[in-house]
């Protein structure tokens, strides 16, 4: 054999090895990056299980709870998908194997309460703060956060004009090494559920600050709103967080049909222009995303925008009005109200504890049962008019009522036919609020805090939840 042959068959060899190789790699059993070790499963479901093994091959996944086997053949392309039965919630640490032939093993897997976390910046705010914006009570918070049945899986950032199959991430445990980087509101949110219910919780973060809502928003979703033209390529993605669609394909398509038991939410700031047509695309998004896990109305919990100065000429207020809108259009839904954050100069309000928590009361409540605690603020029940005096009645006030801490009330305004709105002196009594003011003698209309800034007065007495802003006409 000459030396060109040696090199030739040598050259050969490699390519042969090379090849081997590759089919070794495609034959193995490949996961979704949200199924891996640590990861929480949610309780006495069938949780769906999926990913890629050899073409036309049969999967077995078998968890140690149970030592059953559950099977599927993966298609052509060598995707499959099954079920797997769940048991209650618990801090045992289990092994999910799953095998085509040669086996993968996820260790430390819990069994318990699994939460979606979407929205904007102040869903993403981490516990650490950002740059000169602490997150209030966050050091000591995070100095106290060991607790292995807290778990956050982050999406990594990703905008995309075609739905993803897999994203980027990676399931971490609560303690005071992981803690910092965990979406605030949402550490806040688990760890009341967890310490109330006794459970693990599984919250998976995604979210991307600056995002409008139209950006995680399926295509079908927003066909009939022109206005909110979709991608066609990535080419065509001129704002990565505002383009219609992209962070649904990038950062929550992935994730479709892990179990969960609902969502929360914390977005708004970017669409505050258009409040009416929030209010269309808040109801789409959360009717799609039920479709799309086809497990039912899920629950999904909000934050209301908090005051902010903004500047311009929007009124911020219109996008909390509509946001409080669906609560009555989108079923199985709850808002927190954050008009007390004390933030006006400051779009990430440091009351993270309060915006996570407030959320949580609704899960506790409508989701787990426990509706003899106060978890809901207040809402304009009537508006009428006695002489010159206004008088607004409200509901959902707890078991005993309102006060205003015995501060001055001086954020209603009222109005005549004329439409001018003037200052009101203001009495609250029981769960009514009388107003008068000597330039309007004909009442036709309220307002309160209908402004960027104006923060609420009023509060339940129990649970200390605030007054929303609102308005009785719609001027």
């Amino acid at each position: 054999m000459n030396f060109m042959e040696t090199i030739r068959n040598s050259c050969l060899c490699v390519l042969l090895t090379a090849a081997l190789f590759g089919l070794q790699m495609q034959a193995e059993i490949r996961l979704p990056a949200v199924f891996s070790d640590n990861m929480v499963l949610q309780q006495q479901t069938s949780a769906t299980v999926w990913g890629w093994a050899k073409p036309n091959a049969t999967v077995r996944v078998t968890p140690s709870w149970n030592g059953k086997s559950y099977s599927a053949k993966s298609d052509g392309a060598g995707y499959w998908k099954l079920k797997v039965e769940t048991p209650a919630a618990s801090y045992t640490p289990y092994t999910l194997t799953v095998s085509d032939g040669k086996a993968v093993a996820l260790k430390n897997v819990l069994i318990g309460e699994v939460w979606i976390c979407s929205g904007q910046s102040n869903m993403e705010m981490p516990m650490k703060g950002y740059g000169g914006q602490p997150v209030e009570g966050g050091p000591e918070a995070i100095a106290h956060s060991n607790n292995s049945g807290i778990r956050c899986f982050t999406v990594q950032k990703a905008s995309k004009s075609a739905p993803q199959d897999d994203c980027t991430g990676t399931w971490e445990a609560a303690n005071a090494q992981t803690t910092p980087g965990f979406t605030a509101t949402g550490y806040f949110f688990g760890r009341l559920l967890s310490q109330a219910l006794d459970v693990p919780v599984g919250l998976i973060h995604t979210s991307w600050g600056g995002s409008c809502i139209e950006a995680w928003m399926t295509a079908r979703s927003l066909k009939d709103i022109p206005e909110k033209p979709v991608p066609a390529s990535d080419d065509d993605i001129k704002n990565p967080t505002g383009t219609p669609t992209v962070l649904y394909n990038g950062m929550l398509h992935p994730l479709v049909g892990y179990g969960i038991r609902g969502a929360i939410w914390y977005q708004g700031e970017s669409n505050r222009g258009e409040p009416d047509l929030y209010v269309k695309m808040f109801d789409r998004m959360v009717r799609e995303w039920r479709d799309l896990w086809g497990v039912g109305e899920f629950p999904f919990y909000y934050c209301q925008i908090a005051p902010y100065r903004y500047g311009g000429n929007l009124n911020s207020a219109c996008l909390r009005e509509a946001q409080a809108k669906g609560l009555t259009t989108t079923p199985n839904t709850g808002m927190a109200v954050l008009m007390d954050a004390e933030s006006p100069a400051c779009i990430h309000p440091p009351k993270k504890k309060d915006a996570g928590e407030r959320m949580a009361l609704w899960a506790l409540a409508k989701t787990y049962g426990m509706e003899k605690m106060h978890y809901r603020s207040p809402e304009v029940k009537s508006f009428s008019v006695e002489g010159r005096v206004a008088v607004v009645t409200f509901d959902h006030t707890g078991a005993t009522g309102l006060t205003s801490r015995d501060r001055e009330i001086s954020n209603f305004t009222i109005a005549g036919k004329d439409k001018r709105f003037h200052a009101a002196k203001a009495a609250l009594t029981g769960n009514t609020v009388y107003l008068f003011s000597p330039y309007v003698t004909e009442p036709v209309a309220v307002r309160y805090c209908f402004d960027d800034t104006s923060a609420t007065e009023i509060f339940t007495v129990e649970g200390g939840l605030p007054l929303p802003s609102f308005r009785t006409d719609d001027w």
